[in-house]
Protein backbone atom coordinates (compact mmCIF):
# COMPACT_ATOMS: atom_id res chain seq x y z
CA UNK A 1 0.00 0.00 0.00
CA UNK A 2 1.08 3.53 -0.74
CA UNK A 3 -0.54 5.34 2.16
CA UNK A 4 1.74 7.06 4.63
CA UNK A 5 -0.25 6.59 7.80
CA UNK A 6 -3.23 4.57 9.01
CA UNK A 7 -6.50 6.39 8.63
CA UNK A 8 -9.33 6.36 11.18
CA UNK A 9 -11.37 3.14 11.23
CA UNK A 10 -14.70 5.00 11.10
CA UNK A 11 -15.80 8.27 9.51
CA UNK A 12 -18.68 10.71 9.61
CA UNK A 13 -19.50 11.99 6.13
CA UNK A 14 -21.11 15.41 6.40
CA UNK A 15 -24.31 16.07 4.53
CA UNK A 16 -26.36 19.24 4.51
CA UNK A 17 -29.61 17.28 4.80
CA UNK A 18 -28.66 16.05 8.29
CA UNK A 19 -31.24 16.97 10.90
CA UNK A 20 -28.74 16.67 13.75
CA UNK A 21 -25.95 19.22 13.31
CA UNK A 22 -22.54 17.99 12.22
CA UNK A 23 -20.90 19.53 15.30
CA UNK A 24 -23.30 17.62 17.57
CA UNK A 25 -22.51 14.38 15.77
CA UNK A 26 -18.77 15.07 16.00
CA UNK A 27 -19.11 15.18 19.79
CA UNK A 28 -20.60 11.66 19.71
CA UNK A 29 -17.98 10.01 17.51
CA UNK A 30 -15.63 7.51 19.11
CA UNK A 31 -12.18 9.00 19.75
CA UNK A 32 -9.88 8.52 16.78
CA UNK A 33 -12.66 8.79 14.19
CA UNK A 34 -12.59 10.93 11.05
CA UNK A 35 -14.89 13.54 9.55
CA UNK A 36 -15.24 14.52 5.89
CA UNK A 37 -16.60 18.06 5.82
CA UNK A 38 -18.43 18.87 2.60
CA UNK A 39 -21.19 21.49 3.13
CA UNK A 40 -20.23 23.02 -0.21
CA UNK A 41 -23.26 25.30 -0.46
CA UNK A 42 -22.24 27.34 2.59
CA UNK A 43 -20.57 30.68 2.00
CA UNK A 44 -16.80 30.36 2.54
CA UNK A 45 -16.92 32.34 5.80
CA UNK A 46 -19.70 30.14 7.23
CA UNK A 47 -17.91 26.98 6.08
CA UNK A 48 -14.68 28.17 7.71
CA UNK A 49 -16.52 28.85 10.99
CA UNK A 50 -18.06 25.36 10.88
CA UNK A 51 -14.64 23.82 10.30
CA UNK A 52 -13.16 25.77 13.23
CA UNK A 53 -15.97 24.52 15.46
CA UNK A 54 -15.33 20.93 14.37
CA UNK A 55 -11.60 21.36 14.91
CA UNK A 56 -12.17 22.26 18.56
CA UNK A 57 -13.98 18.94 19.00
CA UNK A 58 -11.27 17.20 16.98
CA UNK A 59 -8.48 18.41 19.25
CA UNK A 60 -10.32 17.26 22.36
CA UNK A 61 -11.26 13.85 20.95
CA UNK A 62 -8.39 12.96 18.61
CA UNK A 63 -10.49 13.26 15.45
CA UNK A 64 -9.13 13.64 11.92
CA UNK A 65 -10.83 16.20 9.68
CA UNK A 66 -10.54 16.34 5.91
CA UNK A 67 -12.08 19.20 3.97
CA UNK A 68 -13.73 18.70 0.58
CA UNK A 69 -12.19 21.14 -1.85
CA UNK A 70 -8.71 22.19 -2.81
CA UNK A 71 -5.42 21.47 -1.02
CA UNK A 72 -4.51 25.13 -0.59
CA UNK A 73 -7.78 25.91 1.20
CA UNK A 74 -7.57 22.76 3.34
CA UNK A 75 -4.03 23.68 4.41
CA UNK A 76 -4.80 27.36 5.00
CA UNK A 77 -7.86 26.52 7.10
CA UNK A 78 -5.95 23.96 9.19
CA UNK A 79 -7.65 20.70 8.13
CA UNK A 80 -5.70 17.45 8.45
CA UNK A 81 -6.40 16.53 4.86
CA UNK A 82 -8.37 17.10 1.72
CA UNK A 83 -11.21 15.22 0.05
CA UNK A 84 -10.42 15.61 -3.65
CA UNK A 85 -13.25 14.99 -6.02
CA UNK A 86 -12.34 13.04 -9.14
CA UNK A 87 -12.11 16.14 -11.36
CA UNK A 88 -9.49 17.54 -8.95
CA UNK A 89 -7.28 14.42 -8.87
CA UNK A 90 -4.45 16.37 -10.53
CA UNK A 91 -4.17 18.40 -7.29
CA UNK A 92 -3.08 15.35 -5.30
CA UNK A 93 0.63 16.08 -5.79
CA UNK A 94 0.13 19.56 -4.32
CA UNK A 95 -1.75 18.05 -1.34
CA UNK A 96 1.06 15.57 -0.71
CA UNK A 97 3.65 18.38 -0.84
CA UNK A 98 1.60 20.30 1.73
CA UNK A 99 1.64 17.28 4.06
CA UNK A 100 -2.12 16.70 3.82
CA UNK A 101 -3.95 13.40 3.99
CA UNK A 102 -5.38 12.81 0.52
CA UNK A 103 -8.76 11.11 0.17
CA UNK A 104 -10.93 10.63 -2.91
CA UNK A 105 -14.33 9.20 -3.84
CA UNK A 106 -14.37 6.00 -5.94
CA UNK A 107 -17.41 4.52 -7.67
CA UNK A 108 -15.90 2.39 -10.43
CA UNK A 109 -12.67 0.96 -11.85
CA UNK A 110 -11.76 4.12 -13.77
CA UNK A 111 -11.99 6.20 -10.60
CA UNK A 112 -10.08 3.54 -8.64
CA UNK A 113 -7.19 3.77 -11.11
CA UNK A 114 -7.25 7.57 -10.86
CA UNK A 115 -7.08 7.35 -7.05
CA UNK A 116 -4.12 4.97 -7.35
CA UNK A 117 -2.28 7.32 -9.73
CA UNK A 118 -2.98 10.19 -7.31
CA UNK A 119 -1.45 8.08 -4.50
CA UNK A 120 -4.52 8.74 -2.36
CA UNK A 121 -4.19 7.74 1.28
CA UNK A 122 -7.87 6.84 1.48
CA UNK A 123 -10.58 5.98 -1.03
CA UNK A 124 -14.25 6.37 -0.08
CA UNK A 125 -15.66 3.55 -2.21
CA UNK A 126 -19.41 3.65 -2.68
CA UNK A 127 -22.14 2.67 -2.61
CA UNK A 128 -21.43 -0.65 -0.94
CA UNK A 129 -25.15 -1.00 -0.13
CA UNK A 130 -28.18 0.92 -1.28
CA UNK A 131 -28.39 4.25 0.44
CA UNK A 132 -30.97 6.95 1.04
CA UNK A 133 -28.63 9.68 -0.21
CA UNK A 134 -28.31 8.02 -3.66
CA UNK A 135 -31.46 5.89 -4.01
CA UNK A 136 -31.00 5.19 -7.74
CA UNK A 137 -27.34 4.14 -7.52
CA UNK A 138 -26.75 0.43 -7.88
CA UNK A 139 -25.02 -1.13 -4.88
CA UNK A 140 -21.55 -2.55 -5.47
CA UNK A 141 -21.82 -5.42 -3.01
CA UNK A 142 -18.86 -6.72 -0.99
CA UNK A 143 -16.99 -8.57 -3.80
CA UNK A 144 -16.96 -5.59 -6.18
CA UNK A 145 -16.15 -3.23 -3.30
CA UNK A 146 -13.10 -5.31 -2.35
CA UNK A 147 -11.89 -5.40 -5.98
CA UNK A 148 -12.04 -1.62 -6.17
CA UNK A 149 -10.34 -1.25 -2.79
CA UNK A 150 -7.43 -3.39 -3.98
CA UNK A 151 -7.19 -1.43 -7.23
CA UNK A 152 -6.81 1.90 -5.43
CA UNK A 153 -3.83 0.72 -3.33
CA UNK A 154 -5.21 3.09 -0.68
CA UNK A 155 -7.05 2.55 2.58
CA UNK A 156 -10.51 1.49 1.42
CA UNK A 157 -13.34 3.22 3.25
CA UNK A 158 -16.77 1.64 2.74
CA UNK A 159 -19.56 4.15 2.21
CA UNK A 160 -23.21 3.65 1.33
CA UNK A 161 -25.72 2.10 3.69
CA UNK A 162 -22.99 1.37 6.21
CA UNK A 163 -23.46 0.52 9.88
CA UNK A 164 -21.02 -0.79 12.47
CA UNK A 165 -22.47 -4.29 12.01
CA UNK A 166 -21.99 -4.18 8.24
CA UNK A 167 -18.43 -2.93 8.75
CA UNK A 168 -17.67 -5.94 10.96
CA UNK A 169 -19.14 -8.25 8.32
CA UNK A 170 -17.03 -6.64 5.58
CA UNK A 171 -13.90 -6.99 7.73
CA UNK A 172 -14.54 -10.72 8.12
CA UNK A 173 -14.70 -11.17 4.36
CA UNK A 174 -11.75 -8.95 3.47
CA UNK A 175 -8.54 -10.93 3.18
CA UNK A 176 -5.35 -8.90 3.12
CA UNK A 177 -6.95 -5.49 3.70
CA UNK A 178 -8.59 -3.86 6.68
CA UNK A 179 -11.47 -1.71 5.48
CA UNK A 180 -12.59 1.40 7.29
CA UNK A 181 -16.19 2.58 7.06
CA UNK A 182 -18.08 5.84 6.75
CA UNK A 183 -21.69 6.80 7.16
CA UNK A 184 -24.14 9.66 7.21
CA UNK A 185 -27.42 8.19 8.39
CA UNK A 186 -25.96 5.60 10.81
CA UNK A 187 -24.37 8.33 12.95
CA UNK A 188 -27.49 10.46 12.90
CA UNK A 189 -29.69 7.52 13.90
CA UNK A 190 -27.34 6.76 16.80
CA UNK A 191 -27.30 10.35 18.04
CA UNK A 192 -30.31 10.24 20.40
CA UNK A 193 -29.12 6.92 21.86
CA UNK A 194 -25.58 8.02 22.75
CA UNK A 195 -24.11 10.60 25.05
CA UNK A 196 -20.90 12.50 24.40
CA UNK A 197 -17.83 10.72 25.80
Amino acid sequence: MIRRQPLPPQWLFSDERLIVGIAQLAALLPPGSGIVLRHDSLAPSARWRLLRRLMRAARARGLTIVLAGTPDVARRWGADGVYLRQHDARRAAQAHRLGLIVTMPVHDAREARRARRAKADGAFISPLYRTRSHPRAEALGPAAWLRLARMTQAQGVALGGMTAARARQLNRGASGIKPAWAAIDAWEKAAPKRRPR
